[in-house]
Parts: C-alpha cells; sequence; structure tokens
C-alpha cells in the first residue's frame, strides 16, 4: 500500500513521536509510506533521524510575527492542504486535529479529547472528528469519549513504545549517561511533556512542596515542552506559585532524542499529573526503563497502567504517592511495569492499522 501519515509538527509531541513509530514499522513491513508535516520557523528535519525507508514530505512553514495562535491554526491547515492536493495515496491518515482538517477525507487518530477557548482551535477540534471517514483511538476511554460525545464509533489500538531503547538505558549501557544526569540534577522527580494546563503542571508542584518537606534532596526536573500553542500566562502562574511555596523546578525544556532514555532511566520517580490523556507514551517509557511512576487517577490512565503504577487525584495525595514511589523500590511492581512496556511494540500496532486499512479499502 500507498500511505501518508500527517502530523503538524517536527518537534517531539506524543502525536509525532507516534507518526514517525508507525511509519518506520509499516515500512518494515514492505509498505510505501509518506511522513508529511509542516516545517515550522525553517525545520529541515524532524526532531530524529527517519527510518531512510520512509518519505519524508516537510512542507515550508516559516513564522509571522505578531500571529496570534487561531490565525497560525487557519494558516496551518490552509498551507498544509494547499500541498497535499495533487497526492494520491490508498491510505490518508491524520494524527491531529490540523491535518485531519487540511486533510479531511482521511483516517485519524484522536489521541485525546480537550476542550478550547481560542475559537479556530475549537472549531478544528470539532471538523476532525466528524468528518474524518473513520477514527481510531489509542485506549478504549478515548474511543468511549468519542462515542458519548459524537455517536461514532473508533478502533482501538493502542501506543507502540520502544521497550527496548529505555530498558537499555536503565542497564550497563546507559550507566555513563545516568551518571551524567545524575552528577547535573542529583535525585529527581521527572515530568515530561513540559509546562501547560493539561500536564498538570502547577498541581505537581504543589505535589512537590509535599515531597520536600520531607526529602530536600529530591528536586522537580520537568522536560520537554515545544507547542503550537500559547501557555504564557499559565507558566508565569506556575513560577508564582512555585516561588510561594519555596519549589524550584529545573526546567530543560525539550532534551535530544538520544539522551531522553538516559535522563527517564536516572529519575527516581516518574510523575505523570496530566488531566486529559488518551495513552500515556512518555509514562510507558519510564516503566520500561524501570522507574516508578505515579499518575493522576483518570479511567484512561487505569486502563492502561493498573497495576503498574500509583494513582492519586489531588496535589496532596500525589504528594504522598511521589514520596512513597522515591522510597524503596517494589521489585514486582518494577517487573510487573517492564512487562506492560514489552507488551506494547510497533509492529503489532503497525499491524493492526493495516488491518484497518484494509478492511476500509
Amino acid at each position: 500500500m500507498r500511505i501518508a501519515l500527517l502530523t503538524y509538527s517536527t518537534k517531539p509531541r506524543g502525536g509525532v513521536v507516534h507518526t514517525l513509530a508507525l511509519a518506520e514499522a509499516m515500512a518494515r513491513a514492505g509498505h510505501d509510506v509518506h511522513v508529511w508535516s509542516l516545517g515550522r520557523g525553517g525545520d529541515g528535519a524532524f526532531f530524529r533521524p527517519v527510518d531512510p525507508r520512509v518519505t519524508v514530505r516537510l512542507v515550508p512553514f516559516p513564522d509571522r510575527p505578531g500571529e496570534d495562535v487561531g490565525e497560525r491554526i487557519v494558516r496551518s491547515i490552509a498551507v498544509l492542504g494547499a500541498a497535499f492536493t495533487d497526492e494520491r495515496y490508498d491510505v490518508v491518515h491524520a494524527q491531529d486535529c490540523i491535518s485531519a482538517n487540511a486533510v479531511p477525507d482521511c483516517v485519524r487518530t484522536v489521541h485525546h479529547l480537550d476542550t478550547f477557548t481560542t475559537p479556530e482551535l475549537a472549531a478544528c477540534h470539532e471538523r476532525a472528528v466528524v468528518l474524518p471517514r473513520a477514527l481510531v483511538c489509542v485506549s478504549a476511554a478515548v474511543a468511549a469519549e468519542v462515542a458519548t460525545g459524537w455517536g461514532r464509533v473508533a478502533t482501538v489500538i493502542p501506543n507502540g513504545v520502544e521497550a527496548g531503547r529505555f530498558a537499555a538505558a536503565a542497564g550497563p549501557d546507559g550507566a555513563a549517561g545516568r551518571g551524567r544526569w545524575r552528577s547535573r540534577l542529583g535525585r529527581y522527580v521527572l515530568a515530561v511533556g513540559g509546562i501547560e494546563p493539561r500536564k498538570g503542571t502547577r498541581d505537581l508542584v504543589e505535589a512537590m512542596a509535599v515531597v520536600q518537606r520531607h526529602r530536600r534532596d529530591l528536586e522537580l526536573v520537568v522536560a520537554g515542552g515545544e507547542t503550537l500553542f500559547d501557555y504564557r500566562a499559565y507558566r508565569a502562574d506556575v513560577d508564582a506559585r512555585a516561588a510561594e511555596l519555596g519549589v524550584h523546578p529545573v526546567v530543560l525544556g525539550p532534551v535530544d532524542h538520544e539522551q531522553l532514555p538516559t535522563l527517564v532511566a536516572a529519575a527516581e520517580v516518574f510523575a505523570f499529573p496530566s488531566t486529559k490523556e488518551g495513552f500515556g507514551l512518555a509514562a510507558m517509557e519510564a516503566l520500561a526503563a524501570g522507574v516508578p511512576l505515579v499518575t493522576r487517577d483518570l479511567p484512561v490512565l487505569r486502563e492502561v497502567f493498573g497495576g503498574v503504577a500509583a494513582f492519586a487525584s489531588t496535589p496532596a495525595g500525589l504528594g504522598e504517592a511521589l514520596l512513597a514511589a522515591a522510597g524503596e523500590r517494589d521489585p514486582v511492581r518494577t517487573a510487573a511495569g517492564r512487562a506492560a512496556a514489552r507488551a506494547h511494540d510497533w509492529d503489532s500496532a503497525a499491524a493492526a492499522h493495516l488491518d484497518l486499512y484494509g478492511r476500509l479499502a
């Protein structure tokens, strides 16, 4: 099959990670796979090398000073759609609302559902659930939300995870990398995804105030955070609250693809206080590295991580759970977490997608 996978960015966001890994697995299975994305701000490549069997099609998308979020969304849809007009594929699969609006007669993965106040983004989100010919969700919980809210039946295909890459970072081959992170950061609680409302960063700061009353040696480290959206007001609020509480997060920003596994493996605990998720790929990577996981108590996270994570509903509860997880590691839960990560591989995810494509054809 000749397959197009579309994503909105070249940066290391969950949906982009998903797109590249899925494309590479389909190419390994012998298919002609093209990945389309906007090359924002002059980007000429994705955040990591892509298997040469996958054709990468980046559409130039220069920055416009003063452009607000709504204007950027509308322009993103128009530019990607115009570039794609004359292409012919057996399957077109969009991974986000921008690409699903650009090429609406597509298969679309709904990674998670959100509520937006920007009118253009809210409309983009709505159309990207209503218009595609078929929907995929990465968890049954999100598929249930789609069925309840829109009356549409989605095919559930969980994410894969590069379990071996993160497991290796926790072993002898990753010792030097882990040592460099610990020398720089000390002992730390890690969150990946940046500082934004959906990631629950403010609650995590509150939780770390609880942790540091008992464990002053544990720092909060936040990695990642490339996004289209303007979260400056939220970040200012988080900074102000952290200062009030005496919590001083170390904000790394985007971390190099090759260095991320050892950053994860060197953590004492992985914190995942997201308010909305579709699967939790970064959390599954932490389990692959043998790192204890504490998540917000959401139905989707119970579905994916039940039995291998600690759950909490409030900042105080998150703090207590982080403290407990930072103590002596439970070898049974660690082994179960590693097994859960190994059970989600990209070749199986690709096979499930290819089966769906065949049924649609």
